[in-house]
């Protein structure tokens, strides 16, 4: 597959690189050929993907960082910018789950937690990548969104909102900057076997209220497959894809 960002001096970012799909996401934009920046608040888990990229004979750096505090999030833009002469890709993937609590157990921790960590940081991240790709008239921007972006039976209050808002803004730059030569798009994983723990009270209203509908998940996906879909979304081979929203959960957002 020809990625957009392959290429001397071009760079994909991914944040949330150091493990889960970020992980398979960087590994595979490396052996497509792009320079990859991975951002991660975890540093040993980043500088080890970065070594395996750079063992495979690829180039990577990282940065390290909480994405809610705006220099972190300076800091990966002008990087990525220096390092690689320029962002074709940014992979929006850093996320957090919630408990899986109703709205009225989701305490202000949580909610400003989930939201900021999975909705906030991308925006911010976005705003800062995109002059870059004003400048260059290109790029593509590709969130990972969730099951939970489609419907309220996925996950907690606080989750669904992130995820439906990252739908919403995954469109809105779609419409915004189609005539710039910017694209954007995002994969809705279903079950996925990542590292993200889920700390739910079984016994909680909103655990019990959603047990019914978790038995359509199916079979949870590999963090590998839900690589390849970001990487073909960033790709020439969907140049006129814009604006989508790609479920990847085989099948569950068809029950």
């Amino acid at each position: 597959m020809s990625v957009s960002t392959s290429g001397p001096g071009r760079g994909v970012v991914v944040t949330g690189g150091g493990s889960g799909i970020g992980r398979a996401t960087a590994l595979l934009f490396a052996r497509e050929g792009a320079g990859v920046l991975i951002a991660d608040v975890d540093g040993t888990a980043a500088r080890a993907v970065a070594e395996e990229v750079e063992q495979a004979g690829g180039t990577a750096v990282t940065v390290i960082g909480d994405l809610r505090e705006q220099a972190v999030v300076d800091r990966v833009a002008a990087t990525a910018a220096e390092e690689f002469g320029g962002i074709d890709v940014l992979v929006n993937n850093a996320g957090v789950m919630d408990s899986m609590s109703a709205a009225a157990d989701t305490g202000d921790d949580e909610w400003e937690r989930v939201i900021g960590i999975n909705l906030t940081a991308p925006f911010r991240l976005t705003r800062a990548v995109l002059p870059y790709m004003l400048d260059a008239g290109k790029g593509a921007v590709v969130f990972t969104a969730s099951e939970a972006s489609l419907r309220g039976s996925a996950a907690g209050a606080a989750y669904t909102a992130s995820k439906h808002g990252i739908a919403g803004l995954t469109k809105s730059l779609a419409v915004m900057y189609r005539d710039k030569g910017i694209r954007s798009n995002a994969v809705a994983p279903g079950g996925t076997v990542t590292n993200i723990r889920v700390d739910a009270d079984r016994g909680a209203h909103g655990p019990a209220a959603l047990a019914p509908y978790m038995g359509a998940v199916g079979s949870p996906s590999r963090a590998e497959e839900q690589a390849a879909a970001i990487v073909f979304l960033a790709s020439d081979a969907a140049s006129n894809i814009n604006g989508a929203i790609l479920p990847v959960d085989n099948g569950w957002s068809a029950v």
